[in-house]
């Protein structure tokens, strides 16, 4: 792990004010009452590329977010929760589920919730981008549960672990394609999760589709073929999928070169790489193609992206 802060070393007078400013800082705005005055907790985690990692120890409590709190901080992610240990009590929306350790939920920040944690507790969190996860499963604003008693979950949950295990030793050149590696995962057990809008077989397909495309984003040569043909499905077909998104294997390719670019542009570990190393590692093989799809797609230059984000 990277960044670790623990309540062990603070004064026990001192510990609930520290927690509640640390983890209001590391997760969202919230409230927070301790069901125990000997309260302790320790947060441990770090950044892979556009995604985060943290794991999570803490003292029975009860957590309340509410809308107020989503409006203020505007977080646009998406929170995935691998229980370790422990039992809580989650309600967002109409949905009410009692929390066990093995089981992998997905929740929505942007909406309210209410979490009593009935036990000392033990989970690893995975904050998303909502984009990056909802290009992939569709709106995430349902809260979704699977369980790591299932083959691909477990996949996902062991990766995840791993990763987060050596997040201090992965090079930043390898950061974004890890974080891709991990969201598709997930992706992939949340799309056989019979809420998950992707369960039609159009869905499956379009997001395996996806899920091809977003694996070889790197290679200058991926052509529609290409990406259709590592989904197991025809151009026609996979350009059909698309269209309802008023898109096409073409321009999802570039949309998602582009975003990417931007992601490495606005992150200051890669600011010692070139705007021309960042395109050429995303695929574009122009420097001046890749320069009049950047402005045209964010209205600024992708120097000018750089500058506004690194100040």
């Amino acid at each position: 792990m990277l960044t670790a802060f623990s309540t062990d070393d603070v004064n026990e007078r001192d510990r609930i004010s520290y927690w509640f400013d640390v983890a209001s800082k590391a997760f969202f705005d919230h409230t927070f009452v301790p069901q125990t005055h000997k309260f302790r907790g320790s947060i441990g985690g770090g950044t892979l590329g556009p995604i985060s990692l943290m794991r999570c120890e803490f003292a029975p409590c009860e957590v309340r977010r509410t809308r107020l709190n989503a409006l203020q901080d505007g977080i646009d992610n998406a929170i995935i929760c691998i229980r370790l240990e422990g039992k809580s009590r989650f309600v967002q929306g109409d949905r009410e589920l009692i929390v066990e350790p093995g089981m992998i939920v997905l929740e929505d920040p942007a909406q309210p919730q209410h979490t009593d944690f009935l036990e000392a507790n033990r989970s690893l969190y995975v904050s998303v981008p909502r984009l990056m996860l909802e290009e992939r499963i569709g709106r995430v604003d349902t809260l979704r549960t699977i369980s790591t008693e299932q083959t691909i979950p477990a996949l996902a949950s062991e990766f995840v672990h791993l990763v987060e295990g050596r997040l201090g030793s992965i090079e930043p050149d390898a950061q974004d394609p890890l974080a891709e590696q991990v969201v598709n995962l997930f992706a992939l057990a949340f799309g056989n999760d019979n809420r998950a809008p992707s369960t039609t077989v159009r869905g499956h397909a379009l997001q395996r589709l996806k899920m091809a495309i977003n694996a070889r984003l790197a290679d200058p040569d991926l052509k529609p073929a290409l990406a259709a043909a590592a989904a197991g499905i025809s151009v026609r077909y996979a350009n059909a999928l698309l269209a309802e998104e008023n898109s096409s294997v073409e321009k999802y390719v570039m949309q998602r070169r582009l975003q990417c670019c931007r992601q490495a542009l606005e992150d200051t570990r890669q600011s010692h790489r070139t705007v021309s190393e960042i395109a050429f590692s995303w695929g574009f093989s122009d420097l001046s193609h890749f320069s009049r799809r950047f402005r045209a797609e964010f209205g600024i230059t992708a120097s000018q992206c750089r500058r506004e984000a690194l100040g």
